[in-house]
């Protein structure tokens, strides 16, 4: 019922149709997905309770970073390590009676667990072992990166079409098959086109016959950590308000392939799930967190807003949005724009979300604000909203009244993307596909500037300073100054400033490096202080001009002597893996595999193309991208990397891959005019007809 009037039927219905077809594929082998037989195993039936139990695909790392900034508190007893890199301005509240050097840093190692992919090899799986990216491990600040989006809206006077245009290109681990699915629900009452998660019912993103909507992460705050202190007579009790409280504890019995089921005992306090114990210091770890609570499934409030008419019912709906936060950008045919952050957003009365807390009752949360208390836009004057997970709140919004969260994507994607905007007095469909393939860095436009200002004796060092001055900031696959830039960023200055950053805190690293993102470094690089050491000109100078030249070295290595031959796409390749490839012969592999090709971009650029600076393989970025013309809707475009199609003998398993790689889009036909004019095949499925 959290989830709307219609999510209970929407959700059987669904379940009901997977059903139908594991019950086809259950009957006759020949029928059976390749993908089961390599994995061992038969598909189970699903339930609906099942789309909304399981939680291990939210979005939140704010639990992560609170373990990782008590180390900091531990290491020197104040917050001043973590305050670059928190906004807004803000005073960080350190809970009284809590030793932080008492939490072991691997406390959240089961919570790691409970949301790790599985990874599969040749002779079984694994689970947290690695990333789904063939061994590739993805640091928390590359994963928050990667979980972000793009989203815009342009008014209707700032159109060439005299329409509103949406644009949305959600960021995700690339991989294949996509992890979304475009979708055309045409039934009596609704008719809805966009991209949803294949997993859920519905559609997230896109349009209607009156309404268009793209969302991003909008960063709240939604997890703390609870510390408590035990009874030592009886570790299932912990203290609370002066007494001591039981723990819930169940039992579930875990089936094993090949042996006996096993017990698995699990422990709640109220806050949440027991995540680890200490029976020596009598401590126990819980998380609380917004996505574990009633109407916290990922994305499932998103059936609330499909049949909106209007700006104002999708304003309506989306006071019942869940989890995760969303930045939610809307039109309407009528020519109204707007942004709507929504999301469960947990009050805390005496505390910030920045820190672990006790667990004896002195810290509690008071509820959830209320979603009218979160900012909201309609019609700006400069007829244009546009998000990137940046830090979009108002400069009125009043935080220590309600504090929402400390931890945002810095400005480069949406710096760029509003400086596009700002600079087009009318923006057109093709503007907008265009700069959602852009990839121009605004660090590396500043940090190149920042290298002319240094003086150097070294007249190789000199010339290849004034080498890059001559680069437009394009991260372009062609591009040689683009491919030395990249190697020395990825390899040598982020990890220099980190180590400098770092060097009085090698138990916090990990989290700086968490936090720490590109532009927070371009920034201390500007703006050089004490973090850089005693003279932090001289250290900034010299840090700066040593890892270039030992970028230089590497790249040499890496494409030859020759600069005129580098390009950044002979490093940079999009090669999507199928999860499964590690258990195929090697005729499989090459029909699941997606790749290599060059890649453009990285994950700094409005077309992010995150990449392992190991491998400098694309590990996450837009795999959908859609332009809507609002109300002209058989003009909007789309793509969907590498195809729709999970099959990978079908011609639509990677026919989108191209298209994907060089910008391009394909119709997102509407009209039934239109669709029917296109269309090659059509799949005619009969209820009972097999019986």
């Amino acid at each position: 019922a959290a989830y709307g009037p219609d999510a209970r039927r929407n959700t059987e219905t669904f379940v009901a149709g997977i059903n139908a077809y594991v019950g086809a594929v259950r009957a006759d082998p020949k029928l059976m997905p390749p993908e089961f037989r390599l994995a061992g195993y038969e598909p189970a039936y699903w339930k609906a309770d099942d789309v909304v139990r399981v939680r291990d695909h939210t979005i939140a790392f704010n639990v992560r970073l609170e373990v990782g900034r008590a180390q900091m508190v531990c290491k020197d007893g104040s917050t001043t390590q973590f305050l670059p890199v928190i906004a807004p301005s803000w005073k960080p509240i350190i809970p009284e009676g809590l030793d932080f050097c008492t939490i072991p840093p691997n406390v959240l190692e089961q919570y790691s667990l409970a949301r790790a992919p599985v990874t599969f090899t040749e002779k079984g799986a694994a689970l947290g072992a690695e990333s789904p990216h063939d061994g590739i491990r993805l640091t928390e600040a590359q994963q928050s990166v990667i979980q972000g989006s793009n989203n815009w809206v342009i008014g209707p006077s700032k159109s060439a079409t005299g329409r509103p245009i949406l644009a949305n290109d959600p960021h995700y681990f690339e991989s294949v098959p996509s992890p979304f699915y475009i979708a055309h629900l045409s039934t009596p009452g609704l008719n809805i086109i966009g991209s949803g998660d294949p997993a859920l019912p519905g559609i997230l993103t896109g349009h209607n016959e009156s309404i268009a909507i793209g969302m991003t992460i909008f960063w709240i705050a939604q997890e703390d950590l609870y510390v408590y202190e035990t009874d030592p007579q009886n570790p299932n009790r912990y203290r609370y308000l002066g007494g001591w409280e039981p723990m819930r504890v169940e039992h579930e019995a875990v089936a094993v392939r090949g042996g006996p089921k096993r017990d698995v005992e699990l422990k709640f306090t109220r806050h949440g799930p027991v995540v680890m114990e200490d029976p020596k210091l009598h401590r126990a770890y819980a998380v609380r967190a917004t996505w574990l609570d009633t109407g916290g499934a990922f994305l499932m409030s998103g059936m609330r807003y499909q049949r909106a008419k209007n700006v104002e019912e999708v304003a309506a709906a989306l006071k019942h949005w869940g989890d995760p936060g969303i930045n939610h950008v809307v039109a309407d045919t009528s020519g109204k724009i707007g942004w709507f952050p929504a999301g469960l957003a947990p009050n805390r009365p005496n505390t910030d979300g920045l820190l672990p807390l006790p667990g004896d009752g002195r810290y509690e949360w008071n509820g959830y604000l209320d979603r009218d208390l979160l900012p909201s836009e309609v019609n700006p004057s400069r007829e244009y909203v546009a998000t990137a997970n940046n830090m979009n709140l108002p400069k009125d919004y009043p935080y220590k009244e309600r504090p929402l969260s400390f931890f945002w994507i810095d400005d480069a994607r949406f710096g760029r993307i509003s400086e596009v905007l700002e600079g087009l007095p009318k923006v057109s469909i093709r503007d907008v596909e265009k700069l959602q393939n852009e990839y121009v860095t605004v660090p590396g436009r500043r940090l190149v500037r920042l290298l002319g200002t240094i003086a150097t004796a070294d007249p190789q060092l000199a010339e290849l300073v004034q080498w890059l001055a001559g680069w437009d900031a394009n991260a372009d696959a062609t591009s040689a100054q683009a491919a030395l830039y990249e190697v020395w960023l990825s390899r040598h200055l982020v990890p220099g400033v980190f180590a400098k950053a770092a060097s009085s805190l090698p138990a916090g690293l990990r989290v700086i490096a968490a936090d720490l993102q590109t532009l927070h470094i371009v920034d201390l690089l500007e703006h050089p202080n004490e973090r850089l050491g005693q003279n932090p000109e001289k250290a900034r100078d010299e840090l700066m001009l040593s890892t270039l030249a030992a970028a230089f070295a590497e790249t040499k290595a890496l494409l030859g002597p020759d600069r005129s031959t580098w390009q950044w796409g002979k490093l940079a390749t999009a090669l999507f893996e199928h999860q499964l490839s590690p258990r195929a012969d090697a005729a499989q592999r090459a029909q699941m595999n997606v790749g290599p090709a060059p890649k453009s971009g990285d994950g700094n650029v409005v077309g992010m193309a995150e990449y392992d600076s190991r491998s400098f393989r694309t590990i996450g970025g837009a795999s959908f991208r859609m332009v809507l013309d609002v109300g002209g809707w058989d003009n909007s475009r789309a793509v969907n990397n590498p195809g729709q199609s999970g099959d990978w003998t079908s011609p639509h398993y990677r026919d989108l891959f191209p298209l994907w790689l060089s910008g391009q889009y394909f119709p997102l036909l509407y009209s039934r005019a239109a669709i029917d004019q296109a269309t090659t095949q059509r799949i005619l499925l009969v209820p009972g007809a097999g019986k």
